[in-house]
């Protein structure tokens, strides 16, 4: 019955944002089959975790648009998440919850589940908050290095204390539905220690373009916003942002269940 309700509750929830723009159809079925798992198996606290990260981040992609309307041609998708995106954020979360069947009441699946939304959700209010600051970020791996809003891997102090506020609440909420408050901490740095993976990765081997009309460096391919093909200038080809999103839960799962095992 519950794995029932799950899937019900989850196609409700994809239609409702596929209506409301935040998924694209592709995105919509994507959300439906990640929810049902997540809701079905896992139940009412685990739902709630991923309706905050899913409902914050689709907030912040709307938030502000005006001001961040210029930046759209750094990021290879817009504001409607397709199936990729929904994947790429929250396949290692069904994982996990998928584990809770096998393993039920056990708190390194509940902390490697919390971990890989907390990291997600880090690195989505770093880019929604982040480009938002005054002032330009720095290169992660070179910090006197200034780059443009919006650069994959670019850093500045307001993203990051926007990555950490991101984490610390899926790590408040993981704590709070289970009485647990010794969690807290180890998803909150899992969280952000991913989001900051996230960055290292987008500025060393993540798949970049340049467009040669605009000329300016962009995610997008094979076309820029403007029309024109871009040319791949440095990264692994098959690294787009959606792998490196996926790495970025992977990693603060394996963060925090390293810190679980220490503490």
């Amino acid at each position: 019955m519950q794995l029932l309700l799950g899937f019900l509750l989850a196609l409700i929830i994809a239609f409702l944002a596929y209506k409301a723009r935040s998924l694209n159809k592709s995105g919509a079925a994507a959300a439906a089959l990640t929810g049902a798992i997540i809701f079905g198996i896992g139940g009412l606290s685990w739902a709630i975790l991923l309706l905050t990260f899913f409902i914050t981040s689709s907030a912040l992609s709307r938030a502000f648009k005006k001001r961040k309307a210029k930046l759209e041609e750094k990021f290879s998708k817009g504001h409607e998440r397709d199936a990729g995106q929904v994947f790429g954020n929250g396949g290692i979360a069904a994982v996990f919850a998928a584990l809770n069947y096998f393993y039920p009441n056990e708190s390194w699946v509940w902390v490697g589940f919390a971990a890989s939304l907390a990291a997600v959700n880090a690195d989505t209010w770093a880019t929604e908050l982040g480009v938002l600051n005054p002032n330009p970020p720095r290169m992660i791996t070179n910090l006197t290095k200034v780059v443009e809003k919006g650069a994959s891997g670019g850093i500045s102090l307001a993203g990051t204390l926007a990555s950490l506020a991101g984490s610390a609440l899926i790590a408040f909420l993981a704590s709070f539905l289970t009485d647990n408050w010794s969690i807290f901490p180890l998803i909150t740095l899992a969280g952000l220690a991913g989001s900051l993976f996230d960055s290292l990765l987008g500025g060393t081997v993540q798949a970049m373009y340049y467009c040669p009309k605009d000329q300016k460096e962009t995610e997008k391919h094979p076309l820029h916003t403007c029309g024109t093909q871009t040319v791949h200038i440095r990264g692994w080809t098959w690294l787009d942002n959606d792998w490196v999103n996926f790495s970025c839960g992977a990693f603060g799962v394996v963060v925090s269940l390293l810190l679980l095992g220490i503490f």
